[in-house]
């Protein structure tokens, strides 16, 4: 197994909040850009820490961008006071890593929530990814990416440029160079703990709703899903309300 990196972390809450919830987001992101439900989990009474992704943010480089370099990572962030995590929500390549954590220990977490997760990738998802991330970097400005997605919300759309600016390209791309087979379906198969996904929609874009991944859904007794209606495969920069609704329901769940 790769050796861990040290996550820097960006928090939302009170410290002695008796829940704790760690937050991941996707490729090209970074931690700030999870926001949304920081805020919202904040709100609830929670204590939401996001973290930057190795090669992402402020994070460290390295050499390994596998989704099992990626779950070391986050198998070894753990809440400041140790113990295991109340719940993780966790976007794209993040519900990924996460599911792979999970599967593998499921003291980690209580409890997950994966945001339209990259559980596995169909040809045409990958070139979507790829051409989504060249467009990032090709043009990483914030009048860009307000052109791009002029219904985002404005802290939505600093972060984004900002996320672009900070990441790795290298690390980036190696994403997905040495993730040829990108498909960790074994490991969302047998999750142990509650699971919900919420979905893009596939009428809009999903990476995970109406794919072959969805069919872990039905294998897994553990794992619910909801989709969020109108909204592309960052929900919670598409429709953030109703995609905070569908989380605060889960968690009543």
């Amino acid at each position: 197994m790769p050796a861990p990196l040290t996550l820097p972390r960006l928090s939302w809450g009170a410290p002695d909040a008796t829940r704790r919830a760690l937050l991941v987001h996707g490729l090209g992101s970074n931690g700030a850009l999870m926001w949304r439900y920081g805020v919202a989990l904040a709100d609830a009474g929670w204590r939401a820490d996001a973290v930057d992704l190795r090669g992402h943010g402020t994070a460290p480089r390295a050499l390994d961008y596998t989704i099992a370099a990626y779950a070391t990572d986050l198998a070894a962030t753990l809440p400041t006071d140790g113990g295991s995590w109340d719940l993780v929500v966790a976007h794209s390549l993040g519900g990924a890593a996460a599911s792979v954590a999970a599967s593998a220990d499921p003291r980690w977490a209580n409890r997950l929530v994966l945001i339209d997760p990259a559980i596995a990738l169909t040809d045409r998802d990958r070139e979507i990814v790829r051409a989504s991330q060249e467009e990032s970097f090709a043009d990483p400005s914030t009048h860009a990416v307000r052109e791009a997605h002029p219904h985002w919300h404005e802290q939505d759309v600093e972060l984004k440029s900002l996320s672009a600016q900070q990441a790795g390209r290298w690390a980036v791309e190696q994403t997905s160079a040495q993730n040829q087979v990108w498909d960790v379906t074994d490991a969302a198969a047998v999750l142990a703990v509650p699971t919900h996904v919420i979905a893009s929609d596939p009428e809009v874009y999903s990476i995970f709703a109406g794919k072959p991944a969805e069919s872990v859904v039905a294998a897994n007794p553990r794992i619910s899903m909801s989709v969020v209606a109108g909204a592309g495969h960052s929900p919670h920069r598409d429709e953030p309300e109703a995609t905070v609704a569908h989380l605060l329901a889960a968690l009543r769940r």
